[in-house]
């Protein structure tokens, strides 16, 4: 996760949370770049942590970094209270293990329900007893937040959690003027995704379904993510920013 904290690009901001690899990386990234002031960053891997904030201090930006598994609530409790106010939280950590139904591993199903749900929740509550009115929660979901497909149900039933949870908390944290924007991305060439993309023929299949004919860029995703918790989005609350290329719109 990421904590961006008083930005000019952003406006006028104190803190946000996020992952050091892939989305999370660029995201944050794109918020130094955008001229956020301090950023704090969440992971498990002390080395691409490292490597992502010097990458935001390139920038200009003022970068810690914490070494933590979110789906270890002791763990990101320590994280969120080390890093006091925040005025964006990017929750950006996720993952995904395909498995017909029939094949679907339980535990696998508890993992990632465990990070890309009850993660995302947790410091949702966390980050929002942060906020002072103005802040921002982006929540990185998918397109499959949207629509199913086969070998995906677990994952398609995650995002379709977070997309829920991001209409309920809009609904919920608005009167403490707060915002909750999901971001729902088609498939991006990240360490995650590379292995999929990799097998013989599906990355043309996925490029068959995008109606613009290409791959989202990691840039394209943090493109939004900086957009939704930006004053230009102002407005923008309990909705999906879909940077999917026209997927969902068939």
């Amino acid at each position: 996760r990421v904590a961006p904290g008083p930005t000019s690009a952003l406006g006028p901001r104190p803190g946000a949370i996020r992952r050091s690899r892939g989305l999370g990386a660029a995201i944050a990234v794109a918020f130094a770049a955008a001229g956020a002031a301090r950023l704090t960053l969440v992971a498990r891997s002390p080395e691409a942590l490292d490597d992502v904030a010097r990458r935001a201090r390139a920038h200009g930006a003022e970068t810690t970094v914490h070494v933590a598994d979110v789906t270890d609530a002791e763990a990101l409790d320590a994280a969120f209270a080390a890093v006091g106010a925040l005025d964006v939280l990017v929750c950006a950590a996720g993952t995904n293990v395909p498995q017909a139904l029939e094949e679907v591993d339980l535990a696998v199903a508890d993992r990632l329900w465990a990070l890309n749900v009850r993660a995302t929740l947790h410091a949702a509550r966390e980050s929002a007893a942060r906020m002072k009115p103005g802040g921002v929660l982006v929540f990185l979901s998918s397109q499959m937040g949207h629509v199913g497909a086969p070998g995906r149900s677990v994952y398609c039933a995650t995002k379709h959690a977070v997309e829920g949870l991001t209409r309920a908390l809009a609904v919920e944290l608005a009167p403490r003027g707060l915002r909750v924007v999901a971001i729902a991305p088609t498939f991006v060439e990240t360490e995650l995704t590379a292995p999929f993309l990799a097998a013989p023929g599906f990355r043309e299949q996925v490029v068959a379904q995008i109606p613009l004919g290409r791959l989202a860029t990691v840039e394209d995703v943090a493109a939004a993510a900086v957009f939704a918790a930006s004053p230009a989005a102002a407005s923008v609350t309990g909705t999906s920013l879909r940077v999917d290329g026209g997927w969902t719109a068939r």
